[in-house]
């Protein structure tokens, strides 16, 4: 069944990207001339292996992520997560890719909910951050019990129950020190009244929640009904911190679906894809 997703993903890129494959270099980042020292601590995809540069930017062009406000740099971080879990078997459901991208105002649609293996963007909205994080953009984040921020990093997301915000859905850090706290935190996804396009519109803050990625009661059944039981989950901002000691963001490893397109990368000779755990 793996094989077969891993097939059906290269075949979606391969149709509609092939130009990209052929012709494109990977491009300059994002990130301003202000941002270079911070910049610096974070991987670059001019490191990794041509392949994975050209892969990167085909699915990013593919689902036109730059029209909705996305960083091709947030995308990369984001899929070079995805791939450290699917080697280490940690997603369950193996098509999705949820980004909640801090780097962005609380009135901006900075959640991405991305359907890989069909190659369409499934949601972009609005979602909170915690109310000791910031107010329009999250700047704090912790691990701890109580902080009332948000946590960074890579999850997985988990089942569902109904709570005091209703239906919800539960979080599983996968980044020790980092946010490997969020369970007994109950950082979980919930529905919000202080999430919505009314509020953005008028300019209100929508970082109210004690660290919880919260989204509108709007829609916030059919988001945690397509992502629970083990997709990934990425909350991303621009912090050095999580940049300099995140061992999934800084990991050397095999890409499954970089491979599956070049074989040959899977080689020993390949520094590109030495394993360090």
């Amino acid at each position: 069944m793996k094989n077969l997703f891993i097939m059906k993903k290269f075949s979606f890129i391969s149709c509609v990207c092939f130009c990209a494959f052929t012709s494109m270099a990977p491009g300059n980042s994002a990130l301003g001339s202000g941002d270079k020292k911070f910049s610096s601590l974070l991987p670059s995809i001019a490191n990794e292996a041509p392949v994975v540069g050209k892969w990167i930017d085909s699915v990013y062009l593919a689902i036109h992520l730059d029209s909705f406000g996305l960083n091709r740099d947030v995308f990369y971080y984001a899929y070079k997560g995805y791939e450290y879990l699917l080697s280490e078997s940690k997603l369950q459901n193996s098509s999705l890719l949820t980004i909640c991208d801090y780097s962005q105002s609380s009135s901006s649609k900075r959640l991405y909910v991305i359907d890989l293996n069909e190659g369409k963007l499934l949601f972009n909205t609005y979602v909170s951050h915690g109310k000791k994080s910031g107010d329009a953009y999250a700047t704090n984040f912790s691990n701890r019990m109580d902080s009332h921020k948000s946590s960074l990093g890579f999850m997985v997301t988990g089942g569902t129950y109904r709570g005091t915000k209703g239906y919800s859905m539960y979080l599983e850090g996968m980044e020790t020190r980092i946010n490997d706290n969020v369970r007994l935190r109950n950082i979980v996804m919930h529905g919000s009244n202080y999430v919505n396009a009314k509020r953005a519109d008028e300019g209100n803050g929508m970082g109210r929640s004690y660290g919880c990625p919260a989204v509108s009661y709007s829609e916030h059944k059919k988001i945690i009904n397509t992502i629970k039981n083990g997709s990934c989950f990425f909350v991303y901002a621009e912090d050095k911190l999580y940049a300099s000691s995140s061992k999934i963001l800084n990991a050397h490893f095999n890409w499954p679906l970089a491979i599956q397109a070049n074989p040959a990368l899977d080689s020993p000779e390949n520094n590109f894809f030495s394993v360090t755990r």
